[in-house]
């Protein structure tokens, strides 16, 4: 418990420097994690472009487990540090133990809903008849998993949001060592294929999955998993899933968007064009995750101070916030755009028609991500402060109202559709970006004198 910081007092850079740094490791080795699966693929001999593009198509799927893991973690990881900042620990413990019993429940139903359903998702997601096998292979091993995924995936912000980012750390980094060790063991060493690179990867969260219970019951931890707190209460998982819908949108937007990336690509430019997608999508996360991992090591430093009432200090973390993240997205899309090839050759060497569509691809695709580091961190600090409506509205705002429908409708102003259709991504980046700043400047000081004069309010009462 010592090791954990203050999050009231010292240097913002400083504090900021050190929960973020712990976090943006563990998200680039996250990467990594969920990276080898599409590298190693995507290098099988003479079946690596039809594999990786079958991966891809099962990436919607994921992503939709992923994003009840955030819905459930990333809602009530806030909201035990604004509790821990009023110093009302017992209530913090009540709100992770109903988290806990939801994220099981949720795994369940996820795991049989999947196994019945898995063959018609993948064919209306654009699986053709030499990519469907690929896919279902996949698909059928990784959902067996999927508590294990759940568990590593949305616990962890439990023990980040505390101040134990190292310890956040080292989840991800046991179980990314555990999947870059299985993987070419299973896929070629045992010829397992695809079904190798699903059962390295369940394997891998499993084990993740282990070291997050044992921490969060065990004696280092400040809030602990206890049974008393297990059943379920409506009054307090409630508002957790409020507050978890923006990143739960976030995540299951991000499978849409696949779906109608997948789906588009399929019908102007065949497997070729959603194969790019794959490496595309892929490429996107190395902007997104690092950027995110500043998110999650700012989130805790801002949501305790609000709930402390230190409002100065909260300015000034979410004022470094994005600049961080806006330094980070540009630096990151100026690579992009001088060196595309380097990036496309990781996932597949062996298609010179994949390798060319994608390199073309990818300029347009990241042409606008450049700025995207200011919504990332507006749309953390909305959430930071328990902000659940706006959170949510800004990250709709991107994929539902922007992205999706500029997919279907700017082919029909262009002669190359799949063009067209790439570009839709910086389109939606750059009015998103607008958007956001606009909806920020407008509500910050608002939400904070609110909070302020409530602070203020109940030290006067208590001085009677």
């Amino acid at each position: 418990m010592n090791n954990a910081p203050n999050l009231g007092e010292g240097k913002i850079g400083s504090l900021l420097v050190k929960l973020a740094l712990p976090s943006i490791v563990a998200q680039l080795v996250n990467l990594l994690y969920n990276m080898v699966d599409r590298i190693y693929i995507g290098h099988i001999p003479k079946t690596g472009d039809l594999a990786l593009t079958g991966l891809g198509l099962c990436f919607p799927v994921l992503m939709m487990v992923t994003a009840f893991a955030a819905l459930i973690g990333f809602g009530g990881a806030p909201r035990i540090a604004i509790y821990m900042g009023k110093g009302e620990d017992e209530k913090a413990e009540e709100i992770m133990g109903n988290c806990t019993t939801a994220m099981i429940i949720t795994a369940i139903v996820l795991t049989i809903v999947t196994e019945i359903v898995g063959v018609p998702i993948l064919r209306a997601f654009g699986a053709s008849a030499s990519t469907l096998p690929y896919a279902l292979s996949y698909l059928r091993i990784y959902v067996l998993g999927t508590i294990c995924v759940l568990i590593a995936v949305g616990m962890n912000p439990f023990i980040t949001t505390q101040g134990f980012s190292q310890t956040g750390m080292k989840t991800v980094l046991l179980g990314a060592v555990c999947n870059i060790v299985l993987d070419p063991i299973l896929i070629f060493g045992f010829h397992m294929g695809v079904e190798g690179a699903a059962l390295a990867t369940i394997i891998s969260q499993g084990v993740s999955a282990v070291w997050v219970l044992r921490f969060l019951t065990g004696s280092k931890t400040k809030i602990r998993i206890k049974r008393k707190h297990l059943h379920l209460r409506a009054e307090v998982i409630l508002p957790v899933l409020a507050l978890g819908v923006a990143p739960f949108v976030m995540n299951i937007t991000e499978s849409a968007i696949n779906v109608a990336f997948n789906s588009s690509l399929s019908r102007y430019g065949g497997d070729i064009a959603v194969g790019a997608m794959t490496i595309l999508a892929s490429v996107m996360q190395f902007l997104f995750i690092p950027a995110q991992g500043l998110t999650q090591g700012a989130q805790p430093i801002i949501s305790f101070n609000y709930g402390a009432g230190n409002i100065e200090r909260v300015k000034k973390t979410y004022h470094l916030l994005i600049r961080c993240c806006l330094i980070y997205t540009l630096v990151f899309c100026v690579v992009i755009e001088l060196f595309p090839g380097v990036f496309v050759r990781l996932f597949n060497n062996n298609s010179p028609e994949l390798i060319a569509t994608t390199t073309w691809a990818l300029r347009i695709y990241m042409a606008g991500a450049g700025i995207f580091g200011i919504q990332s961190a507006i749309q953390s600090t909305f959430m930071a402060l328990g902000q659940a409506k706006l959170s949510l509205f800004i990250a709709c705002m991107r994929k539902l109202i922007l992205l999706i429908p500029l997919i279907y409708i700017l082919p029909n102003f262009f002669t190359d559709k799949v063009f067209a259709v790439f570009l839709s991504e910086p389109v939606a980046d750059v009015l998103s970006v607008i958007i956001a700043s606009a909806l920020f400047a407008m509500n910050i000081n608002k939400i904070l004198e609110k909070e302020n004069n409530k602070a203020q309010k109940a030290t006067e009462e208590s001085k009677k």
